[in-house]
Formats: C-alpha cells, sequence, structure tokens
C-alpha cells in the first residue's frame, strides 16, 4: 500500500519531467496524507496536463461519499475488474509525481518508517486513476487513487506492496487511453527494478501528518539498498528490470 508520500522538486523541475504545458507553483510536500490535494498528470488529445486533485478516489456513481470508503490505492492485478476503478482505467489513467513515499516495517509492537526514496535523486511516477465527482448541489470534485503492485526484492522486508513505477519512456503509453486499453498496459504495472529506489530509516515523526517538513526524512542510519539482479536473473524473472 501507499498510505504517504513526498514530493519536494521545484515546479519547474516536475514540469520539465512530465511536459505539460501549464506552469502551476506548488509548495514542496514532505508528508503528503490521504484527502490532501494532490498533483497528477492525466492525459489528453494534444498531451500531457497538470491537475490537482483530492487524494483519495469517489467514483461518479457514489451517493453520499461521507458513506463511502476511502480509495487511496488501488490494487494493479484488479483494478480494470472493480467497479470503484474499472471506468477509471479505460478512460482516466494519470501519472502521479513522486520524490519519495514512507512505508512502516513491523518490529514487534513497533512499526518502524522508512522513506523509500530513487537511489539516484529526482522524481518518479506512480501509476495512478483519477475521476471527477458530482455532487448532489453540482459541485464537482476531482480525485485520484494510486495503483499498487507487488513489492520488489527491497520493499519484500518492509511491505508485501509499493506503487506501481511508469518509467518516463512509458508515459504516454500509459496515459493514451485512447490507444491503449488497460490489457495493453498491464505489463507496466509491476514491481519496480530492485535498484531503483534505496530504503531509509526515519523517525516517527513521519506518523504524525502536522510534521510537513524536511526533519521528517533526516536519516536513522545508512539507507537499505539491493543492487540490480544479473542479466541471467533478470531472464528467469521475465525481464521487469529492462523497463528502466
Amino acid at each position: 500500500m501507499c498510505g504517504r508520500y513526498a514530493l519536494t522538486l521545484p515546479p519547474d523541475a516536475v514540469k520539465r519531467l512530465f511536459g505539460y504545458p501549464e506552469t502551476p507553483n506548488f509548495p514542496p510536500r514532505w508528508n503528503i496524507a490521504p484527502t490532501q490535494p494532490i498533483p497528477i498528470v492525466r492525459g489528453g488529445r494534444d498531451g500531457a496536463h497538470f491537475l490537482l486533485v483530492r487524494w483519495g478516489l469517489i467514483p461518479a456513481w457514489v451517493k453520499d461519499p461521507r458513506d463511502f470508503t476511502l480509495l487511496i490505492n488501488a490494487r494493479a492485478e484488479t483494478a480494470a475488474e472493480k467497479p470503484a476503478f474499472r471506468g477509471a482505467m479505460k478512460y482516466r489513467r494519470c501519472l502521479v509525481p513522486a520524490s519519495g513515499f514512507y512505508e512502516w516495517r513491523r518490529d514487534g509492537k513497533d512499526k518502524r518508517p522508512f522513506l523509500i526514496r530513487p537511489r539516484d535523486g529526482g522524481a518518479v511516477a506512480f501509476a495512478g486513476l483519477w475521476e471527477t465527482y458530482l455532487g448532489a448541489d453540482g459541485a464537482e470534485i476531482d480525485t485520484a487513487a494510486i495503483l499498487t503492485t507487488a513489492a520488489n526484492r527491497l520493499m519484500a522486508p518492509i511491505h508485501d506492496r509499493m506503487p506501481a513505477v511508469i518509467p518516463p519512456s512509458e508515459f504516454a503509453r500509459w496515459l493514451d487511453t485512447d490507444g491503449s486499453k488497460p490489457a495493453d498496459v498491464a505489463d507496466l504495472l509491476r514491481p519496480a527494478p530492485d535498484d531503483l529506489f534505496e530504503a531509509v530509516p526515519i523517525s516517527t515523526r513521519v506518523n504524525a501528518v502536522r510534521n510537513d517538513d524536511a526533519a521528517v526524512q533526516e536519516p536513522l542510519s545508512e539507507p537499505l539498498r539491493v543492487d540490480a539482479p544479473a542479466a541471467e536473473e533478470r531472464r528467469e524473472r521475465g525481464g521487469q528490470g529492462e523497463l528502466f
């Protein structure tokens, strides 16, 4: 699962990576939580576009959001079949820019937080789904969820799920809902390469949503890393490391 993440890159750096024409000005966020506004990149006939949405997808058919479960994640393996996500998988796929995410490893009765961030810095794109919900009063709200997949070798000792990451070379294919059906992009929803991220032990300050500052990412010890598998092992595992 992915219940907290960060986006700390300057807006112009995010714009260069995703290539949308808008010039939004958003502050760095070190501890983004569900129901808060998040930037996404959606597709269009004229290319990619920036959109600010609420984290927590509300399907269009929901009568009262107050009585509906908060959908911050969708399982990549079943999203195309589930009523809550089926329409978005066909018509409203998106990218969620991130500079890292947080996960907690259970140690006895305690949970130890980790910052999972790109080893080389910069940002990545989580696979996402978005919907526009029309309320009974006519008000519209744009919402989104992050797709998750099985853990890679780095994540497995911490948690059994992780966000699905779309490589830059596949941004256009993922966003092209006119030309690519859900089955056509299913190959993108697999664990990230083992050496894409590092896991940084951090303090429990991240547990509190109010702590949204750089201090939540201060390392307590050296990052945990996993090297990429050898070519022969990649072939045995289906070549998933070759996506990046």
